[in-house]
């Protein structure tokens, strides 16, 4: 092939268009998508309040060696959850625009409600170490009739890790189906009915 036809050919590829969504599918879009702001907003100030009530129960707790082990888990927390909503926040702002225009923006959209959705199960999942934490804690200041032999502690510790990262997975499974995936369902339909 010579240049002359490298730019004959060049110039009659056609350049295909990304297509445009119509205004009545985004109003089907516009409905799910503010029930996901609603609930990411709801969620949001349930976090804060279960925050500030396990802060307020921390300065009663007693002796101080408990209050100071509780309030850096706690605190501890707060920070892994600070770094997991930040993420939620980007996704927050960016569903707050208005509906998107055209195919691929919708695409993007989809991909990144499901991006969230992997980070919103390991939000859930990141909180096994503070469960290892609250064992041990609990293990150490609860006064047993007779003291546990160590068989007992690591049968306890082992036991609730594992049930409890179970729970944590099927928690965050369930919460997140209940607030946000039927609605993310929905939009990959719609998605869906522009492909064809």
């Amino acid at each position: 092939m010579n240049i002359d036809e490298l730019k004959n050919t060049w110039n009659e590829d056609i350049v295909e268009e990304t297509p445009e969504i119509s205004i009545e599918q985004r109003n089907k879009l516009h409905l799910p998508l503010e029930k996901i702001r609603k609930n990411m907003r709801v969620e949001f100030w349930w976090i804060i309040g279960i925050f500030i009530f396990a802060f307020l129960v921390c300065s009663v707790c007693r002796p101080f060696k408990l209050q100071l082990y509780i309030t850096v888990l706690i605190a501890s927390m707060l920070l892994v959850t600070v770094f997991f909503f930040s993420k939620f926040f980007t996704l927050y702002n960016e569903i707050s625009n208005p509906a998107p225009k055209t195919y691929d923006s919708l695409k993007d959209l989809v991909m990144q409600l499901n991006l969230n959705k992997q980070y919103y199960l390991s939000y859930y999942i990141s909180f096994a170490p503070f469960l290892v934490c609250e064992i041990l804690i609990v293990l150490e200041f609860i006064p047993w009739p007779k003291p546990l032999s160590e068989l007992k502690i690591a049968v306890i510790l082992i036991g609730s890790v594992v049930a409890g990262l179970f729970l944590l997975y099927l928690a965050g499974k369930f919460w997140f189906h209940r607030y946000y995936g039927r609605y993310i369902q929905y939009i990959e339909s719609l998605l869906g009915e522009l492909k064809r």
